[in-house]
């Protein structure tokens, strides 16, 4: 096997015809500023390459329903091996997709519960017994005389298929009728069903009216249910209902019939399963293509258990499944190692037990651990999604893998990350290639090796600066990160902390794994809320703080968490709130359009001669209007490819070739540019080329003062990185006329940010504090923490163990503090600096 991975001459995007070796069985970090290429290298070269390998090497009948891959732009890879991405994006955002379900936790507990769980009677609480056909019919006959039944024999429930030898069996032993899907089908007819599709077959054995004399027929009609089934339907004909019966289970005392315990009975995602009111959801007011849960009400049935209550009404050791996913990881580990099994029990449970018990170590592993199981994926941030995907495949055991990760250190409190890294090198003494990009410093002193990309961003990256040793990096001096890593080039630590001007108080703060604390959020100047992953950080400024002002000053109808009271918000105007949610979730959505910048663009082109002549508009120049744009993709540029079981991937139309325009519009040309043209540069172009138009010009410095002079002006929203949706919702803000009085809130706003770029991010908050605004950040970035002037550290851990306010004060007091987590890594950083002055009041 070869040592190292080859790439010659990779030029997607903006890389420069560069050649790269990469060392196999190592862990490699791809560093760089923003924008310099890293990602086209990682992502879009190496792991697309590996991606469309794989797919040629299916078989024809698989390669029918997938799209043919392009090939990257690059001469040939050598060495590569099957490659797996781990990103912020690949977790499935569903209301149906849990911590549980992704790391297949949930899965291994259904068959746990399946095979030596206890049942109990939802209605009486007394255990379960079985029925036998005596049971039945003496249950059947008490039925009103005359009333007309069905007895029916499920023979498939829920599974998918087509079932022509099945639907054949029972013609040949000579049953008529059917009912499948709830649907009466002939059996005599022919019978095609989707295979792809689920399906509930059951036969009808006799039909029947209850009378005296009836029962040796009644009780024929049973056995041979029986003996296709362990369970009998007994259909009413008036009112079509079904009155359920098992020779696995009854409860003696309320004479309820329970159906056959299998795994299925324990999803959420089967009718056999699902709560009946929220179909498995959990939630009062959601649906199944929801993408955000903001506001959520629990199912009144099931309170958020998602199951039925049959499924509920089984245990081990008194809790029910529905239960155990409401437990946080390091909880659930604690039950399942206190578990008191028989001998019996044992020899059943092992394997199960230990798939489950390696994935939550995994999972606590990766600084995880606060997470509760049935934590819907919609709620999970960027970084913590991305760890659950490696928490996962740590417990594949896979060997001779290409693993491609971005940024997995984002949303991780320095002490967690350290954890993180110690699962990356078992990842690679596995006998697996790593491949990182990264921008945090530790990091990239972890590696074995790392491939600084740069000089700068967007056309003046694209090559490889320096590659070797974290070592080697810093005594290169041609390396922009290696100048930082060696002490050269510096964050500056600010030589006055400000005084606050005044205070907003919280108090009361209960909400989640908030233990009833009062904050104190000083305004004026640049504040830090830090702590470890899971401390209750996101809770108190956006479920508290952010929606009480919303309520208070919007008039919104958003419900912020629980707290007794918040005073002082009439000391500030307006808030604002800057997330990394993303801008849209279509190729229409652009850093232009967002911003306000097209508009300008538009009118531009609408004033040029030739626009006037054939009589255009700026609407004409405007890829969401007909007229103007190209009809194939309505706008889009790409076409959606569905990939079936593989991500839908986008490809360029091949009417417009990815232009968005149709030719007649493509003709118009503003200073020997068309409007495609225009989009297709990045701002620092686009800064260059409208440097004559002020509102165009200013709104573009905004976004190359937030370091993202390397975006094209029509990058697709749904291609931003959460950091950069952040920067670009800043630089909408920022771009807004302010009187002060501001309160800006923002969520880790240095993701994706290198050592050079923090510095100008920190530049442009500071003119907003300098013009009378508060900045409040959620922060881990030693670099922006040490730089703040008041810090609220929460914890002193995640989840239950977290949840009040350990230290607050300036970056030296909290250093001071030795329960904080936070201060014990912010002293290295203020070690080397000179003693702060503290603004006088």
């Amino acid at each position: 096997m070869q040592d190292f991975l080859f790439i010659k001459g990779a030029r997607e995007h903006n890389l420069k015809n560069i050649d790269v070796s990469i060392p196999r069985e190592a862990i490699t970090v791809i560093t760089g500023p923003s924008g310099s290429g890293k990602s086209s290298l990682a992502i879009d070269t190496i792991f697309a390459e590996g991606q469309r390998r794989y797919v040629e090497s299916l078989s024809t009948y698989a390669r029918q329903f997938i799209e043919q891959l392009r090939k990257p732009d690059v001469d040939y890879i050598e060495g590569l091996s099957p490659s797996i991405s781990i990103d912020q994006k690949t977790v499935s955002k569903s209301p149906r997709s849990t911590v549980g379900t992704i790391t297949e936790i949930y899965d291994y507990m259904r068959v746990l519960y399946t095979r030596i769980g206890k049942q109990f009677c939802y209605h009486c609480g007394a255990g379960i017994t079985k029925q036998g056909s005596q049971d039945i019919l003496q249950s059947v006959m008490s039925l009103p005389e005359g009333s007309r039944i069905q007895v029916l024999a499920p023979v498939v429930r829920e599974r998918k298929g087509e079932y022509k030898k099945e639907l054949q069996k029972m013609r040949r032993e000579g049953f008529i009728r059917a009912r499948i899907d709830g649907e009466m089908t002939d059996l005599t007819q022919d019978i095609s069903l989707q295979r792809h599709k689920r399906h509930t077959i059951e036969i009808v054995i006799d039909r029947l009216i209850i009378k005296h004399g009836i029962e040796r027929q009644i009780n024929e009609a049973i056995e041979t249910a029986l003996s296709y089934s362990d369970v009998v339907l007994i259909n009413l004909l008036e009112g079509d209902n079904d009155i359920l019966f098992s020779k696995s289970a009854v409860c003696l005392q309320c004479g309820i019939s329970y159906p056959e315990i299998t795994p299925m009975f324990f999803s959420f995602n089967s009718s056999q399963g699902a709560c009946s009111r929220c179909r498995g959801l959990g939630y009062e007011n959601i649906e199944e293509d929801t993408s955000e849960l903001e506001e959520y009400r629990y199912c009144k049935l099931c309170n958020g258990l998602r199951l039925r209550k049959e499924a509920l009404g089984i245990r081990i050791q008194g809790i029910n499944i529905g239960e155990f996913a409401q437990m946080s990881v390091k909880e659930a580990e604690v039950f399942i190692r206190d578990l008191k099994l028989s001998d019996r029990e044992q020899i059943i449970a092992l394997r199960v037990l230990k798939e489950v018990k390696d994935r939550l170590s995994f999972l606590k592993r990766v600084g995880l651990g606060y997470l509760n199981l049935n934590r819907s994926s919609l709620t999970l941030s960027g970084g913590e999604s991305q760890r659950i995907r490696l928490a996962t495949q740590m417990g594949s055991s896979l060997t001779g893998v290409l693993y491609i990760l971005d940024e997995p250190s984002i949303g991780m409190h320095p002490r967690d990350c350290g954890k993180l890294l110690e699962s990356l090198s078992a990842i690679r003494d596995a006998g697996n290639t790593v491949v990182v990009v990264e921008h945090d410093e530790e990091t990239i002193r972890w590696a074995d090796y790392v491939i600084d990309m740069g000089p700068g961003a967007g056309h003046r990256g694209g090559w490889v600066v320096a590659s070797g040793s974290p070592e080697e990096i810093g005594r290169n001096g041609h390396s922009l990160t290696g100048r930082y890593l060696s002490g050269l080039l510096s964050i500056d630590v600010p030589t006055v902390r400000r005084r606050p001007q005044d205070c907003i108080r919280i108090l009361g703060a209960s909400e989640f794994n908030l233990r009833n604390i009062d904050v104190t959020v000083p305004l004026g100047i640049l504040a830090c809320v830090t702590g470890i992953s899971g401390s209750g950080k996101s809770t108190l400024v956006f479920e508290i703080l952010y929606k009480s002002l919303c309520r208070t000053i919007y008039r919104s109808k958003v419900i912020p968490g629980r707290h007794r009271e918040i005073t002082g918000i009439e000391k500030i105007e307006r808030v604002i709130s800057v997330d990394q949610a993303p801008l849209g979730k279509t190729p229409r959505s652009n850093p232009v359009t967002y911003t306000g910048v097209f508009s300008f663009v538009r009118d531009l082109f609408a004033q040029v001669p030739d626009s006037k002549v054939r009589g255009y508009t700026s609407s004409r120049f405007s890829f969401n209007l007909s007229g103007g744009r190209c009809e194939a993709c309505r706008g889009d540029g790409l076409i959606k490819v569905e990939m079936h079981f593989l991500p839908d991937v986008y490809i360029p139309c091949d009417t417009c070739k990815g232009k968005r325009y149709n030719k007649e519009t493509l003709e118009i040309q503003y200073k020997g540019k068309n409007i495609a043209e225009i989009l297709e540069m990045t701002v620092s172009e686009a800064l260059q080329f409208f440097s004559s138009i002020p509102p165009v010009h200013r709104k573009l410095e905004i976004l190359e003062d937030v370091g993202l002079g390397y975006l094209q002006l029509g990058q697709p929203a749904s291609t931003l990185s959460g950091g950069e949706a952040q920067r670009v919702r800043l630089s909408r803000e920022l771009g807004k006329s302010s009187k002060g009085h501001t309160l800006y809130l923002l969520d880790e706003p240095t993701t994706g940010l290198h050592f050079s770029d923090i510095q100008r991010l920190l530049n442009v908050l500071n003119c907003l504090i300098d013009a009378g605004n508060t900045v409040l950040i959620i922060e881990h970035n030693l670099e922006v923490i040490k730089s703040a002037d008041y810090i609220i550290d929460l914890g002193p851990e995640g989840g239950e163990d977290g949840g009040i306010v350990v230290a607050s004060g300036t970056p030296e007091e909290i250093c001071a503090n030795p329960a904080s987590y936070t201060g014990i890594f912010l002293r290295k950083k203020l070690l080397q600096t000179e003693p702060i002055k503290v603004a006088e009041a």
